[in-house]
């Protein structure tokens, strides 16, 4: 991957909220720093109404925005933008460093079907993902909804999109030793929430993948099903149980994780861009 890899870290190992965002209108990549004080600003005068979290803590939140062109897929792409909210308690010494409260991150990362129709007034980033509370996020999303006339919505994860994620994350190879495929199914009528977890050996689901994808690069709806099918009659095999009459709602690997309330963490450095142009293209399909 191009880029700086210490400045990509900082998404690894970290859950992250989904949300899809339309184009944001008039947004100037050059005024950062002034959006980062607009913000602060806001935050502070929402914090005096009390409706920012940790009201009562005396805390004095920064307010950072940063580019990270690292996170491009294609030229088309505008880069990432990072938004970081941090403290530092008056009582900490002043050398000391501000803890992070809040993380978000704009990103578009191959989303060229939604960047090419651009008008010019407009900032195409459709993938943001949040790490922290969520009332931080709820004032963010408020004010860069009213500043830049743009929509945040929840971006959901369907059954069917985390099978295609297992199926192509399942067939990675990575360096060191990877960590258990899992699959968590829930049982849906019952009076009380069953789930069913579902671990398989990471060498054998990538063999089983390995036997089943036609072309290297390239994966279809047919190799997915297949795939699922393969693992589905496994199971039932052992445990008389149909996993097809359950939900897929989450799906674990070396490479990522997924849950269907759309929360995220990207696990290796790698496959990152990977993770991302999927994401971008689930946050394009709802905007659209």
């Amino acid at each position: 991957e191009s880029g700086d890899p210490q400045r990509t870290a900082l998404l690894l190992r970290k859950a992250w909220t989904l949300y899809s965002v339309t184009p944001l209108y008039r947004f100037c990549r050059g005024r950062l720093r002034d959006y980062a004080r607009l913000l602060s600003a806001f935050i502070a005068a929402e914090r005096q109404k009390g409706l920012a979290v940790e009201v009562g803590v005396e805390l004095d939140i920064r307010v950072t925005l940063s580019s990270l062109p690292e996170l491009q897929g294609s030229e088309q792409d505008q880069p990432a933008v990072l938004v970081q909210l941090s403290s530092r308690s008056r009582a900490s010494p002043k050398n000391s460093e501000d803890k992070i409260l809040w993380s978000g991150c704009f990103c578009c990362v191959y989303g060229d079907d939604l960047s090419e129709n651009m008008p010019e007034d407009f900032t195409c980033l459709p993938l943001f993902l949040a790490n922290g509370a969520e009332g931080y996020m709820s004032v963010v999303g408020n004010w860069f909804q009213k500043t830049f006339d743009c929509i945040f919505r929840r971006l959901a994860i369907s059954p069917f999109n985390l099978s295609w994620m297992v199926a192509m994350w399942a067939g990675c190879k990575v360096d060191k030793a990877a960590s258990a495929v899992e699959l968590v199914f829930s049982v849906p009528r019952l009076p009380q929430p069953l789930d069913i977890s579902y671990a398989i050996h990471p060498e054998d689901a990538r063999a089983l993948w390995d036997t089943i994808q036609k072309t290297p690069g390239e994966i279809t709806q047919e190799e997915v099903d297949v795939f699922m099918d393969c693992l589905y009659s496994h199971f039932h095999r052992h445990f008389k149980i149909r996993l097809s009459a359950t939900k897929l709602v989450k799906v674990s690997t070396a490479i990522a994780s997924a849950h269907c309330d759309g929360i995220v963490k990207m696990l290796h450095s790698q496959y990152l861009s990977g993770v991302l142009m999927l994401l971008t293209e689930l946050a394009i399909s709802q905007i659209q």
